[in-house]
């Protein structure tokens, strides 16, 4: 597997032995985990690196990563993209927010193996803690979690003026994001960028829309039901 020389040659990424053992020790811990408790359906080690680990790390191509300081990831799973990323950007403060507490235990042990520190675990509905963290991260992030409009009223409400909102998405997003448009104004956000990636070696083609925050709207997110019954 050619993971390290992928990360150089596709993202320009550089990552040290210790980095590179940090990921081999994920990946174990992972798969024992996962087979007491269903976290991914992705089990085959080629498949975890590049459509999990690598996938992740994809955001570096999207945003200057040196310059965010504070990351939140909503519903996060089993820890992406947001670890991938804290293991090699260990400057970054990463909160991740997830309903589901057998992810949070698994997190929680994971950080131990792993030693990262600066990693917040919330076990939370994403809407509620967002309600009461309000514009405190520069970069939110959510992955497999729900449509744009969705994310985007959670997400947004969470992120500092200026900074920004990543929603990472396969290839079919441009209804998602025709439809979440309006509500994506209407929070205070501006469509800085769609960019895509394909994955190596066939792994699969990737989206990210890119949101840049341009002044904050208060009184979101709504509750959950209404969010779903009624998008912006």
């Amino acid at each position: 597997m050619m993971f390290k020389e992928d990360l150089k040659k596709s993202l320009k990424l550089d990552i040290s032995d210790e980095q590179e053992k940090q990921f081999d020790v994920y990946y174990h811990y992972l798969i024992e985990y996962n087979n007491s408790t269903n976290l991914t359906r992705i089990t085959e080690r080629d498949e975890v690196y590049y459509k999990h680990f690598f996938d992740s790390l994809t955001i570096a191509k999207s945003i200057d990563l040196s310059q965010i300081h504070y990351l939140c990831d909503m519903g996060s799973g089993a820890g992406f993209p947001s670890i991938p990323i804290k293991i090699l950007y260990p400057h970054i403060k990463v909160t991740i927010i997830d309903a589901l507490n057998k992810r949070i235990l698994f997190l929680t042990h994971l950080m131990d193996k792993l030693n990262l520190k600066g990693v917040t675990l919330v076990h939370d509905r994403v809407e509620n803690y967002a309600k009461i963290h309000q514009e405190s991260f520069d970069l939110v992030t959510a992955r497999a979690l729900g449509s744009m409009s969705l994310i985007s009223e959670m997400g947004i409400p969470m992120v500092k003026k200026d900074m920004y909102f990543l929603g990472l998405k396969a290839q079919n997003y441009q209804q998602e994001l025709k439809d979440a448009e309006r509500g994506i104004h209407m929070l205070g956000g501006l469509v800085q960028e769609v960019k895509h990636f394909s994955l190596p070696y066939g792994f699969g083609e990737r989206t990210h829309i890119i949101i840049k925050k341009v002044k904050h709207i208060k009184g979101y997110p709504r509750s959950y039901a209404l969010m779903s019954k009624k998008p912006l």
